[in-house]
């Protein structure tokens, strides 16, 4: 996952380098570092925006040791999944229980379904729908809609996935 944090510093040496060493500790990887040394906080440190990637199992570790080093840390977005991918579903996809689907990638903890968008066009025609599913990785991304062509082969739904070229999806 990547990380922005907003971190306030005091301003005597060394600071900054005691800042960073819980990223390199925790195999986190340092993507960039935004010191500014001429501006103060209302309590006087200085403001620094730090940008690493690191594994999710790694962030409380390295957000504990900030605070064992009296680092302040002021804000923190994490941006876990990086990959996203489209699918459509085509059946009684209501009547299957579509809340059922979304939770069964959802608890992956790889992946997850971050919007549907849903036509019924008649109560015993077939609906369809479009899922949008983000994951961690290319390969969770593919494990995702893999885990959902069995749930929709078990529902009896058809999956039609992205046309993949050589330049990557269509």
């Amino acid at each position: 996952m990547r990380v922005s944090m907003d971190i306030e510093l005091k301003d005597i040496p060394g600071q900054l380098l005691l800042a960073l060493r819980p990223v390199s500790e925790f195999k986190g990887n340092l993507i960039s570092v935004v010191h500014h040394h001429e501006k103060r906080t209302p309590r006087g440190t200085i403001p620094v925006q730090i940008v690493f990637e690191t594994k999710p199992d790694n962030l409380n570790s390295i957000i504990s040791s900030l605070e064992e080093s009296d680092i302040g840390i002021a804000r923190i977005d994490e941006k876990r999944y990086f990959e996203h991918g489209a699918v459509i579903l085509i059946g009684h996809i209501v009547h299957t229980d579509i809340q059922d689907t979304i939770d069964t990638i959802d608890n992956t903890g790889y992946a997850e379904v971050v919007d549907l968008n849903l036509s019924m066009p008649k109560i015993k025609m077939p609906s369809s729908a479009s899922l949008k599913i983000d994951a961690v990785s290319k390969e969770h991304l593919a494990s995702a809609i893999e885990l959902l062509k069995d749930i929709a082969k078990k529902k009896d739904l058809l999956v039609i996935e992205p046309i993949k070229s050589e330049l990557g999806a269509v």
